[in-house]
């Protein structure tokens, strides 16, 4: 008797924990708006800024966000294979991606949350702080291998141009944006992050780096004041005959006047059909707090006014920081 009352017992028990389970591994997965779980993948060349986006976000809502800070191309795999269903990269899908979402009855968005910058970085015993976009483009296709054929004076020798991966946002940059009709030069080395090109650019007298600015520009983090007192950041010229008063560096208010000429976009892939966690994440990154974190970090945000500040240099003994242009307005 005491059998035939057990077995039912223990039946009922294991039921209501397999009840209990699933509804607990539905809580877990039950994402809206302003609570969940999700990952999502990013061009590591804007990690520092997303970063920042994250734990503000993160602070303010129940939530969770996973980010997998890759290369840019490894990022919108990641939203091919459904893997993430946000991607943050230097640019938009392609035509081709675009119609592989399309055939898989998705309508992918593509919304532009910042305008970025290619910094070009040197040892800071290089005197030589300008260059003109066609002297880069010189180096980037191996026209030119030593300094000494873009500044006489140098002893430094072979030019070694250094970038953070092979797959990243800002070779393609230098391949489509600078160098365009003409392929990179097979002498370029590929390290792997943006950090490194740092290390690597600070103790290589002869090396010239390209880096994503957000590693550099952003004087509340203590990594990038660290990594700023050991490069010099470079100023550009459009004009071929590059000096200090025709380049600029890549500053905020240049970013927005197109004066610095190795700027980019940077947008959020988003494939979120039924307006979840990514998609409220998304309205963050847009909204006040999301672009007020972007201005902050030194990229210029899309979507809200900026005052325009000039940062001059202390070495030169100029005079201190002077406001250029105050609400200049939304960028479109």
């Amino acid at each position: 008797m005491k059998k035939e009352i057990l077995l039912p017992v223990l039946l009922l028990s294991f039921m209501m924990m397999m009840a209990c389970g699933r509804k607990a591994k539905n809580s877990e997965n039950a994402n809206t708006m302003t609570s969940g779980y999700i990952k999502i993948a990013v061009d590591q060349t804007v990690q520092n800024v997303i970063h920042n986006e994250i734990e503000v976000f993160q602070n303010l809502y129940p939530v969770k966000i996973e980010p997998i800070y890759t290369s840019e191309q490894e990022a919108i795999e990641l939203l091919k294979k459904d893997s993430v269903r946000l991607a943050i990269t230097a640019r938009k899908l392609s035509q081709a991606e675009l119609s592989y979402f399309h055939e898989k009855t998705f309508q992918p968005e593509m919304i532009r949350i910042a305008i970025d910058g290619v910094a070009i970085i040197t040892h800071p015993s290089n005197k030589d702080s300008v260059i003109s976009v066609k002297d880069m483009k010189r180096i980037l296709t191996g026209e030119v291998k030593q300094w000494n054929q873009i500044y006489p004076n140098s002893k430094l020798g072979k030019i070694q141009v250094v970038f953070d991966n092979t797959n990243s946002s800002i070779v393609r940059y230098a391949n489509d944006s600078i160098c365009r009709d003409k392929p990179l030069s097979r002498d370029l080395s590929a390290l792997e992050l943006n950090e490194q090109v740092v290390e690597h650019v600070a103790k290589v007298p002869n090396a010239l780096g390209l880096i994503g600015v957000n590693h550099i520009s952003d004087m509340n983090d203590s990594l990038v004041v660290d990594f700023t007192s050991k490069i010099r950041v470079m100023k550009v010229s459009y004009d071929d005959n590059a000096n200090a008063d025709n380049s600029v560096q890549p500053l905020q208010y240049y970013l927005y006047n197109a004066e610095y000429p190795f700027r980019r976009e940077i947008f959020i892939l988003l494939n979120d059909p039924r307006g979840e966690l990514p998609k409220g994440f998304t309205r963050f990154i847009v909204g006040d707090k999301g672009q007020r974190i972007i201005k902050r970090t030194g990229l210029l945000p899309s979507t809200m006014p900026i005052q325009a500040v000039k940062i001059v240099n202390k070495t030169q003994n100029l005079k201190q920081t002077e406001d250029l242009v105050q609400n200049l307005g939304n960028i479109h």
